[in-house]
């Protein structure tokens, strides 16, 4: 919460066709209050062990939909950590490619070691998946979706949120 009296500064540029907006708020830190607990994110990821005695992770929105999973089991935490942990880095980048359409053309540009997957799984329901540059599958939406559109929105969801999401041990 700033204070009614502080600096206040906008800046924006424009080279070699990128705009760049720059906003810049300055106070002292007696006169405000700055909240540092703030979650950079609407998701939380959650590692657990389930009834194989396997560690997986979900990826559970503020509104409790759970929208990413690990999709298989992991022998250990450590594991299933490094798995979200790939996530975390990969999915804000990762490229969209639709399996589904008859051109197989890739959808939205990315950049960053995995590929986001749209296809229709055996039930014609709308579905993705994160795959990594190595061929590992490190997240999917675990659920069919009813339409393309709902599954682009989960995707761009996981896109979202993932960076940002603490993580928390699960049940």
């Amino acid at each position: 919460t700033p204070p009614a009296e502080s600096e206040f500064e906008v800046e924006v540029e424009q080279e070699d066709g990128t705009v760049t907006l720059e906003i810049d708020m300055q106070w002292d830190e007696d006169e405000g209050e700055v909240a540092t607990d703030v979650a950079a994110s609407k998701a939380t990821f959650e590692v657990y062990e389930d009834n194989a005695e396997q560690y997986r992770w979900r990826l559970v929105h503020d509104n409790g939909n759970i929208i990413a999973d690990s999709g298989e089991g992991y022998a250990s935490k450590q594991k299933a950590e490094q798995g979200l942990e790939s996530v975390k880095s990969n999915a804000p980048g990762a490229y969209v490619v639709d399996e589904s359409k008859d051109d197989d053309g890739v959808v939205e540009e990315g950049g960053s070691k995995a590929t986001f997957e749209l296809f229709k799984d055996s039930e014609g329901k709308a579905r993705w998946r994160l795959r990594h540059d190595n061929g590992e599958i490190i997240a999917d939406c675990g659920q069919g979706y009813a339409s393309k559109q709902k599954a682009k929105q989960g995707l761009q969801s996981v896109k979202t949120n993932a960076r940002g999401a603490p993580v928390e041990e699960g049940e």
